[in-house]
């Protein structure tokens, strides 16, 4: 991730173009360096992995390839891209199927510009962005999939388990429960910064690839508990 040294680079896709317009222009007008747009699913897998953004914002509703898949591919090709689902659907199974598919957020189309301006902010930093109400249900999903024996966690498991230093093990427990990096920093009274690289080794040091799969592996370790 290069953000620190220029404007996070974003790419939009949308197959609405006034819409895919107007999100593009807002953001480059914020200074966010829009590095490409999309219409259809295909064109985005090809664009992004061109453009290299820092951050996706997705709608998921595509034609050619739904946005589930597009992230899918694209989270998969480069683990450190962050993806910000902009969708018009609070249903719950879409919120749930896109955090599983990688993304690092879900807003609703009806958020202001500031709101949307603000979560490409914090989801480039890898902040969890969703809009009120979806933060709760995305907690009990990463509990559902915690319970389950198979999945990236579980792979994860091996008996020689890599250590953990007290105060990465602190912010885990803290990422479990669902707080964001802000929230972490503040708690642990260090700077936010601190809290992104806490995570990184941590990421590192289990060989997980992103926050979904590192939620999960504190939750099945009881972290999530007082």
């Amino acid at each position: 991730m290069t953000q620190a040294q220029g404007p996070i680079k974003v790419m939009v896709v949308d197959d609405h173009p006034m819409w895919r317009d107007a999100v593009a222009r807002d953001l480059a007008e914020s200074g966010f360096e829009v590095v490409a747009t999309a219409g259809d699913g295909e064109q985005a897998v090809r664009r992004a992995l061109a453009a290299g953004p820092d951050v996706l914002v997705l709608d998921l509703n595509l034609p050619a390839k739904p946005g589930v898949q597009v992230c899918k591919e694209l989270v998969g090709a480069n683990p450190a891209l962050r993806v910000l689902v902009l969708s018009a659907s609070g249903e719950h199974a879409d919120v749930l199927e896109a955090v599983k598919s990688g993304a690092t957020g879900y807003l609703l189309k009806s958020a202001s510009t500031e709101e949307l301006l603000d979560a490409v902010r914090r989801t480039a930093v890898g902040d969890p962005v969703f809009t009120p109400g979806l933060a709760g249900l995305v907690l009990g999903e990463y509990r559902r999939l915690a319970s389950d024996p198979g999945g990236a966690a579980a792979e994860a498991e091996e008996p020689n388990a890599p250590r953990l230093t007290d105060r990465e093990t602190e912010v885990l427990r803290l990422v479990a429960k669902g707080l964001s990096y802000k929230q972490i920093a503040e708690r642990l009274v260090i700077s936010h910064r601190t809290v992104q690289n806490h995570v990184q080794n941590t990421l590192g040091k289990l060989q997980l690839h992103n926050r979904v799969e590192l939620v999960r592996y504190a939750i099945e370790r009881g972290l999530d508990e007082e």
